[in-house]
């Protein structure tokens, strides 16, 4: 018990002295706003996050989408599948400035696998590819 609480303290820590940097990876919020929106089912939200292209995957459609036709994509898919909970299972980044987000999608008695792939432009971070899986 000991070793954890160290431990606990050792990571507060370091997250507290860590620097603060703007770069795109670094910018606070933007995965947590993106699960917002997934959360309500909103896809105009979720589109304020789109790269102008962006690969979309879900049950039955998959492709290479503008951004404004990608809102209409995911605007379907949340009309048929409402949104009943989301959860963050993981996120994660890379050296690059990418994130990923990966979590559970639950409509109904249905449940999809969601992964999201953020990348950086235009100093900000953009969704370049999301997936809905049915699990």
């Amino acid at each position: 018990m000991k070793n954890i609480l160290s431990f606990l303290l050792l990571v507060t820590a370091l997250a507290l002295i860590e620097p603060v940097s703007g770069s795109p990876a670094r910018l606070p919020g933007v995965v947590e706003n993106i699960a917002a929106a997934v959360r309500a089912g909103n896809s105009k939200l979720l589109a304020a996050f789109f790269n102008p292209t962006i690969e979309v995957t879900l049950p039955g459609k998959e492709g290479t989408f503008s951004k404004v036709q990608a809102e209409m994509v995911m605007k379907d898919f949340f009309l048929r599948n409402p949104a009943s909970s989301f959860t963050v299972d993981q996120k994660g980044s890379s050296a690059g400035g990418s994130q990923f987000m990966i979590g559970t999608y639950k409509s109904g008695n249905k449940v999809f696998k969601t992964y999201f792939l953020l990348k950086p432009a235009e100093n900000q971070l953009l969704i370049q590819q999301v997936q809905f899986d049915a699990d």
